[in-house]
């Protein structure tokens, strides 16, 4: 069970998940009427800026003695990476804004920023899961495209799968004994209100 859970942490990662999120609204929305190579461009642009980026930042932090664990379950040691991934957010959504992509995409970055800020902050006395605000983002850009019909096809599949991912990374994290059920929840409520609400811009 605890090497499950650690796959399901690894999985969906907070770093990753900006990529799942781009996935599906590549393929899912009214953006998969663009030709297939820019697609896979824009995946894999945010793939590299929220996800190889910080990744390579958290190494480098690592290996300098700048924290000591890159899985960064020191709260106390979360303040500069998570900064590092702020920006990324901040980057990629500030790319897709001048790519003309619809708004509601780089308002999906925004919102995954402005929640990761949030989590900074409660993060000095709490350690509240950054894994489920994540995921908690990831749930709300589906309610997003499903509410404002940018959907193709029927959403009612993927609006469980993400939800059901979602309670199953929650419940990997009490698992493994990283946060609470209250870090999760509100990590989870953190992640969704911030990318729904922004998303609505």
């Amino acid at each position: 069970m605890k090497k499950i859970c650690e796959i399901l942490s690894a999985l969906f990662s907070p770093l990753l998940v900006p990529t799942y999120g781009m996935l599906f609204a590549s393929f899912l929305t009214i953006l998969n009427y663009l030709p297939i190579n820019l697609l896979w461009t824009a995946i894999g642009i945010t793939f590299v800026i929220t996800g190889l980026v910080p990744v390579s930042a958290i190494i480098a932090l690592f290996r300098s003695g700048v924290i000591s664990d890159p899985g960064l379950n020191d709260r106390k040691e979360r303040f500069i990476p998570y900064g590092i991934v702020v920006l990324c957010y901040v980057g990629c959504g500030f790319f897709f804004y001048k790519a003309n992509a619809p708004l509601w995409l780089p308002m999906f970055f925004a919102g995954a920023s402005v929640a990761t800020i949030i989590n900074v902050v409660v993060n000095k006395w709490w350690k509240i899961s950054a894994h489920a605000a994540a995921m908690g983002g990831l749930v709300a850009l589906v309610f997003r495209v499903v509410s404002s019909h940018y959907a193709l096809y029927n959403m009612n599949i993927w609006l469980s799968v993400v939800v059901i991912s979602a309670g199953l990374v929650m419940t990997a994290r009490i698992y493994l004994e990283r946060h609470t059920l209250w870090q999760v929840i509100a990590g989870c409520m953190n992640g969704f209100f911030c990318v729904y609400l922004l998303s609505m811009i």
